[in-house]
């Protein structure tokens, strides 16, 4: 039996004008990010006016992820859970910074980064290979709690393209150029059973 997981990367925050790093820092939700919270929710509400409902809500840890996730657990009357492996990776020394400015500092490493993304991780970042293999340990324990259901998922950009990779067994150095990016409250459906996932749709935006 297949569960059908709708990822969603949480509402835009205060540091994506400038492009900046943001993993395990708790930055907050700018206007339009509420806006897109809004429009998950509304949409969330939509799939069950069609038959189509959503049985669980799952968010990461971080609160950019819970805020995002709040309108649809209001539309659809549900209690989120949270699972703490769904959080973002760990940027180290690029917490609240762009590449750029890293670049300037570390030329030679950020070109290593933009090589190879996992073998070439920041400096004092998590591995992305560890952070790969907790969110999919995650999203699998989430499928089989909801065998048969429909889960909406909030977490956030790299760990989901991590994960993707990992699911769809593409190399995990390849998830910047494959994913260059998963859009802000946009929904990304998988199906998932026996240990394997489909990909059904990819950034799908809810307005």
């Amino acid at each position: 039996m297949s569960t059908t997981l709708l990822l969603a990367r949480h509402g835009q925050t205060l540091w994506h004008a400038e492009n900046r790093y943001a993993g395990v820092s708790d930055i907050g939700l700018t206007d339009e990010g509420r806006a897109q919270a809004a429009r998950l929710g509304e949409w969330a509400g939509q799939q069950a006016a069609l038959g189509v409902g959503i049985d669980a809500v799952w968010t990461s840890t971080v609160p950019r992820a819970i805020a995002t996730a709040e309108p649809a657990c209001r539309a659809l009357d549900l209690v989120p859970k949270r699972e703490h492996d769904l959080r973002e990776c760990d940027f180290g020394v690029m917490e609240g910074r762009t590449l750029a400015e890293f670049e300037t500092v570390d030329p030679t490493a950020a070109a290593a980064f933009r090589a190879d993304p996992v073998l070439n991780p920041f400096p004092d970042a998590e591995d992305p290979r560890a952070a790969a293999a907790r969110g999919t340990a995650a999203l699998h324990r989430i499928a089989s709690s909801h065998e048969g259901g429909r889960v909406l998922v909030v977490a956030h950009n790299t760990l989901l393209r991590l994960v993707l990779c990992d699911l769809l067994s593409i190399p995990l150095s390849d998830y910047r150029r494959v994913f260059p990016s998963l859009r802000n409250a946009a929904v990304t459906e998988l199906r998932v059973a026996g240990g394997q996932a489909a990909i059904l749709s990819l950034n799908v935006p809810c307005s």
